[in-house]
């Protein structure tokens, strides 16, 4: 079994690609970033399904209205 992967989720990962930042701009980088990740993770939950009984599950949707122009067969005034 991999421990890795049962292992909690981290957050995210920062590369510096270019350039060469102070120890100070990192920090502050790690910090603000942390921060909004730690933020959206917390937000980021499902809403919990509210259980339908059996008669919501049941029922039919309404039908549609009558169209009264239509008349009624060979006794309708069309």
């Amino acid at each position: 079994m991999d421990t890795d992967t049962d292992a909690a989720p981290q957050g995210p990962t920062i590369e510096v690609r270019r350039g060469a930042p102070t120890e100070e701009e990192l920090a502050a980088l790690i910090a603000v970033v942390s921060e909004a990740y730690t933020g959206e993770a917390a937000e980021a939950v499902a809403d919990e399904r509210v259980n339908r009984t059996g008669w919501e599950l049941s029922q039919r949707a309404l039908r549609q209205p009558l169209n009264r122009d239509l008349g009624w067969g060979r006794f309708g005034s069309a």
